[in-house]
């Protein structure tokens, strides 16, 4: 079954349904982290090897098991020659 035929099957239970909109901004990170190496050209232990950390610790930042820290964030961005940039949500006031 393709992934897109899956999901559509699955987002048929409303409690799925809820559940992947609440991890969707995650989803999203980890999709922006795949990207941002594959554009750079970079294989996992390239990442890996730049920021001097082993292969695995990289599998794990992008399939989303773990909690990284900014620093390690931020590594992992330059390692792919990109930077972190925060930006306010649009729909909330600052400082909200």
């Amino acid at each position: 079954m393709a992934l897109k035929a899956l999901k559509q099957k699955a987002f048929q239970n409303e409690a799925v349904r809820k559940e992947y909109e609440e991890l969707a901004g995650e989803f999203e990170y980890i999709e922006q982290l795949i990207s941002m190496r594959a554009h750079a050209g970079l294989t996992q232990d390239d990442v890996a090897k730049r920021i001097g950390t082993a292969k695995s610790n990289i599998s794990r930042l992008e399939g989303g098991r773990g909690n990284p820290s900014w620093s390690t964030l931020k590594k992992y961005a330059s390692a792919c020659g990109y930077r972190i940039k925060l930006e306010a949500i649009e729909d909330k006031p600052a400082g909200a």
